[in-house]
C-alpha cells in the first residue's frame, strides 16, 4: 500500500517508464475508470486499461516526465485522495521523438491494494486567442 497520493504517482511513473504494463495495471482498482491521454473513450479494468498500457508501452522511446509545476494534492476523506498536475509523454512517432504535454487527475483510495479509482488525462489544448 501507499502512504500518499504522491508516492503512488511516482510508482505509476516508474512503472510506465519501465514499460511494465502489468505493474501499471496492478495499481488500478477492479472498478477503476481511465480516461486516457491517447484515446477518446472511457476504459475499464482489466481488459481496456491493460490493452491501452500494453499498446502504449510498445511505443519506442516511451517515457513520461512529471512537470515542474506544483502537484495539487487533496485529501477528500480519510483514505480517499486526489492528485492533479501536468506530465509530458515522450515517444518516437514516425522516427522522431515527439512530446505531448497532458494534464491529469487521479483519485485514489490509499486503503486499497489497487488504489487508483479514477484517472483522467488529456492533452493540454492550445490556448484560445
Amino acid at each position: 500500500m501507499f502512504d500518499t497520493s504522491e508516492t503512488l504517482l511516482h510508482a505509476w511513473l516508474d512503472l510506465v517508464n519501465a514499460g511494465d504494463a502489468e505493474g501499471v495495471l496492478a495499481l488500478y482498482n477492479r472498478e477503476a475508470i481511465l480516461q486516457p491521454t491517447f484515446s477518446a473513450g472511457f476504459l475499464g479494468r482489466p481488459k481496456g486499461i491493460r490493452g491501452y498500457f500494453e499498446k502504449l508501452s510498445s511505443r519506442e522511446g516511451l517515457r513520461v516526465d512529471l512537470s515542474r509545476d506544483p502537484l495539487i494534492k487533496q485529501k477528500l476523506c480519510e483514505s480517499l485522495h486526489s492528485v492533479s498536475g501536468l506530465y509530458t509523454w515522450h515517444f518516437l512517432l514516425h522516427g522522431k521523438e515527439t512530446a505531448f504535454e497532458a494534464r491529469f487527475s487521479i483519485i485514489v483510495d490509499l486503503s486499497k491494494e489497487a488504489p487508483i479509482l479514477h484517472h483522467h488525462s488529456s492533452q493540454v489544448p492550445n490556448p484560445l486567442g
